[in-house]
C-alpha cells in the first residue's frame, strides 16, 4: 500500500539523509527484494535498501568487500541460453509453457510478440501496461512479453523489474517466466537456487498483480473496462539447461508460499519509517565517512546474520565477523537457532551443556547435556 503523500514524502527525505548528501539511490530489484523476503528480521537489510544505500560500496569501506554477484563469465553464457530460449520468436519458450502450464489450451502458433521499446523506465512500464491491456481485450491468442518492465511500489517509491518474460495465455492468464544458466540435471536443479529463483519470481509476480488489479478497476467503456482482472498464475515456468547441455527443459514451480512471505516483507518495508526513527540522529551510511563514523553507523542497526546471507547480501562478511565475535549462534545457521531456543550464542550453549546455566526443564538445555555426556563417555571409553 502507498503511503500518503505527506507522509511518504517526509520519509523519503529522510531516507535520503541516510544515504549522503548528493548520493543518487541504488534502485531495488528484484533479486534485492527476493533477498529481502529471505531474511525478513534483518532491520539492516531493510534500512539499507530501503534508503536505496549502495551496500557493496559500504562494504568495501567497511574492509569486508563482498565477492557477491554473477561472474562474467555466467552472465555471458546465461544472455547466450536466453538468447537461445527466446529465438525464432519464443517458439521454444511457449512450447515449454503450453507443456508444462496449460496443455489444455491451443498449441502456440503465431504468437504476438510486441515491441516493448520505450524511453526510460518509466515509458517502458508504461509500454508493457498497455502491451498487456491490449492482450487481456483480445482472448484466444498467445503473447510473449520479452523483458517487460513493471513497476512495484516499496516504502513510497516505485521499484522498477524486469523480468526474463511473461506470457499471456490464450485464456488470458499471465505466467511469468524465469530462465537461469544452472542445469537441470535428470528433471531437478540445486535446491538452494530454486529457490533464490522463485522468491526472485514471486516479486515479479507480486508486480504484476497490481497490474492487473488496475485492468480490472477500470471503468466501463475503456478497452478493459467493466471485465474481471486478469489471473496472475501462481505457478511460474522456470527454464534452464538439459543436464551438461545447452538444450532448454522446462519446470513449473508454485511460488504461493514465496509469494506470501514477500507480500508480508513488502508490507513490513512500508513501516521502514519505525527503522529510521530509531536511527541516533544524523545517522548516515555514506561510503565517504571514516570507518569509525560509518562502523558505527551500520552497527546502529541490528542485523540478523545467517550463512545463506552469504550468497544474497554485500554486507555478509561484516555481519558475519561481527556475529562471530558476539558468539552470536545465528552464524551457525537458521536450522541451529531454531533448536537451542532461548540460548542466543556459543557461550550459553555450552554453558548450558557443562551444566553450569540453563534451566534443566528446557528441551534444549537437556538434549545438550545429553549430548554432552555422551561425549564424555565415548572420550572415556576411547582412552581406556
Amino acid at each position: 500500500m502507498p503511503l500518503p503523500r505527506t507522509r511518504g514524502t517526509a520519509l523519503r527525505q529522510q531516507l535520503a539523509e541516510l544515504r549522503g548528501p548528493d548520493v543518487p539511490a541504488k534502485a531495488l530489484d528484484a533479486r534485492a527484494l527476493a533477498a529481502l523476503a529471505a531474511n525478513p528480521g534483518c532491520a539492516r537489510r531493510a534500512i539499507l535498501d530501503g534508503a536505496g544505500v549502495n551496500k557493496a560500496a559500504v562494504a568495501s569501506a567497511l574492509g569486508s568487500p563482498s565477492a557477491f554477484g554473477q561472474s562474467q563469465f555466467a552472465l555471458t553464457r546465461g544472455n547466450a541460453f536466453e538468447a537461445k530460449v527466446k529465438a525464432d520468436g519464443g517458439a521454444e519458450l511457449l512450447r515449454l509453457v503450453h507443456d508444462k502450464l496449460d496443455r489444455s489450451a491451443e498449441p502456440p502458433s503465431d504468437a504476438r510478440v510486441p515491441d516493448l521499446t520505450a524511453a526510460g523506465p518509466q515509458g517502458r512500464t508504461a509500454r508493457t501496461e498497455l502491451e498487456l491491456r491490449e492482450a487481456a481485450a483480445h482472448p484466444g491468442a498467445w503473447t510473449l512479453l520479452d523483458h517487460p518492465m513493471l513497476a512495484l511500489d516499496v516504502a513510497g517509491s516505485p521499484a522498477f523489474l524486469e523480468p526474463d518474460a511473461v506470457v499471456v495465455h490464450p485464456d488470458g492468464s499471465w505466467t511469468v517466466v524465469e530462465i537461469k544458466s544452472f542445469p537441470l540435471l535428470d528433471g531437478s536443479a540445486d535446491p538452494a537456487k530454486v529457490g533464490a529463483a522463485a522468491r526472485q519470481a514471486a516479486v515479479y509476480v507480486l508486480a504484476l498483480e497490481e497490474v492487473a488489479a488496475r485492468l480490472g478497476a477500470e471503468p466501463e467503456g475503456s478497452a478493459q473496462g467493466g471485465a474481471a482482472a486478469p489471473r496472475v498464475r501462481h505457478r511460474v515456468l522456470l527454464v534452464c539447461p538439459r543436464d551438461f547441455s545447452n538444450l532448454p527443459a522446462a519446470s513449473a514451480v508454485d511460488i504461493r508460499k514465496q509469494r506470501a512471505v514477500t507480500a508480508r516483507q513488502l508490507a513490513r518495508l512500508t513501516r521502514i519509517e519505525d527503522i529510521a526513527g530509531a536511527l541516533p540522529e544524523g545517522t548516515c551510511f555514506s561510503p565517504e565517512l571514516p570507518a569509525e563514523e560509518l562502523t558505527a553507523a551500520v552497527e546502529s542497526v541490528p542485523a540478523t546474520y545467517a550463512p545463506e546471507c552469504l550468497s544474497a547480501c554485500e554486507l555478509a562478511f561484516h555481519c558475519r565477523a561481527r556475529s562471530r565475535q558476539e558468539g552470536e549462534v545465528t552464524s551457525l545457521g537458521r536450522p541451529v537457532r531454531a533448536e537451542l531456543g532461548g540460548l542466543t550464542t556459543v557461550e550459553d550453549v555450552l554453558a548450558a551443556a557443562r551444566g553450569e546455566a540453563g534451566d534443566p526443564a528446557d528441551p534444549a538445555v537437556a538434549a545438550l547435556r545429553r549430548a554432552a555426556a555422551l561425549r564424555a563417555e565415548a572420550l572415556e571409553a576411547t582412552c581406556r
